[in-house]
């Protein structure tokens, strides 16, 4: 049974991320207020972004993967700039300090340097 991971855009702009095996049904549902309680209160929906996989455990998997994205790396997917991912993945412990310290104390407002050879 095919799967979608799905993308919302909701009418406060926040992002829900979901999965289903009949994506048009599930917009639907979304649309009628039957869908996550995220989606009730910030209605209307609209479809952003979508995956297909042969197996909907595919597309499950998938979607705690990119749930856990910030909305800069979500953004990055649903515009199709598959090039910012991996810059968008790396968390502050992958940065090293522009500053010398030994907390790795970063003065806020500076901008980190990505360690070299990091990866997705």
């Amino acid at each position: 049974m095919k799967g979608y991971l799905y993308i919302l855009e909701c009418s406060n702009g926040t992002y829900y991320t979901g999965s289903t095996n009949d994506l048009e049904i599930r917009i639907q549902q979304h649309q009628a207020g039957e869908g996550a309680n995220h989606t009730k209160k910030y209605l209307p929906v609209k479809l952003v972004y979508y995956e297909e996989y042969q197996r909907i455990d595919e597309a499950f998997y998938r979607e705690k993967q990119v749930q856990g994205w910030s909305r800069k790396k979500k953004e990055a997917l649903i515009e199709n700039r598959p090039i910012d991912l991996p810059l968008l993945s790396r968390n502050y412990t992958q940065y090293v300090a522009s500053t010398s310290s030994t907390t790795g104390f970063q003065p806020e407002g500076s901008d980190p340097e990505p360690v070299e050879g990091s990866k997705l």
